[in-house]
């Protein structure tokens, strides 16, 4: 047996992907999603109620559909990252990455040794299918797929560097930290936000990396893909599920 294709990072030729947020943390909500024509699905550990139990569910449910699944860890935290490799996540995406160094040492904890310092689990994993994949250790690293997030000043200042990284293959966007840092609270389309958003758009593609943001309002997310960005989150399924129960209740009951 082979190292399982990635079809996420395979997806990433220059056309737009649009994907949506999976926050319930479950793998029956994540199925759903996975139907629906989405070309990628976050499976968010940052601010979800997520644990490596519950994502596992969800990579496991999202298999059988066209629909690549991420998985966003909460921290950097090189034990939690072992964690989700071991569990078969393929693509991760890890946020608050401020400088290129940070950016280095999450490579490394994607790699075996020598090039890094990822823990063996061998035939106790599912990335490994239980010991069934030949050359595992050699050839993992060649469908894995790291995306890091810029979501500050410092991030944006460092894009260049950190899209720059051997190893990193994708840069997102995080609009709403981002504004958040700046003094902007809540303002993500503030023409300074939007300035430094660009910026690292360019310094993404300079670097010959792929570009991805998050933009659930659609005018945002047309303007992003005009732009060039590799890959959009234009749907939350928390907000999605809110807003269309509420115009159901709004038909029957009338706005409150």
């Amino acid at each position: 047996m082979q190292v399982p294709h990635n079809p996420f990072k395979a997806s990433l030729t220059g056309d737009t992907r649009y994907g949506c947020w999976a926050g319930f943390a479950t793998g029956y909500a994540g199925e759903i999603l996975a139907t629906t024509g989405f070309d990628w699905l976050l499976i968010d550990g940052e601010h979800a109620p997520n644990t490596v139990p519950t994502i596992l569910a969800q990579l496991q449910a999202v298999a059988a559909y066209p629909c690549a699944p991420v998985v966003r860890a909460v921290s950097h935290d090189p034990a939690l990252i072992k964690q989700l490799l071991d569990i078969g996540t393929q693509t991760l995406m890890i946020p608050m990455v401020d400088t290129a160094e940070q950016a280095a040492q999450l490579v490394a904890a994607t790699r075996y040794p020598p090039q890094g310092f990822r823990g063996v689990g061998g035939g106790l994993t599912r990335a490994t299918r239980w010991g069934e994949v030949e050359d595992y250790m050699t050839t993992a690293h060649e469908e894995l797929c790291l995306i890091v997030q810029v979501e500050s000043r410092s991030g944006v200042d460092n894009a260049e560097a950190i899209a720059a990284t051997p190893g990193v293959d994708a840069v997102f966007v995080g609009p709403f930290d981002l504004s958040t840092d700046i003094g902007h609270i809540g303002n993500p389309n503030h023409p300074e936000v939007q300035t430094m958003i660009r910026h690292t758009l360019d310094a993404t593609h300079a670097a010959g990396k792929a570009a991805g943001i998050l933009a659930p309002v659609e005018e945002d997310a047309k303007r992003y893909a005009d732009w060039g960005f590799d890959f959009i989150a234009v749907g939350i399924d928390i907000s999605l599920l809110r807003q269309a129960a509420k115009e159901t209740v709004a038909r029957y009951k009338g706005e409150k």
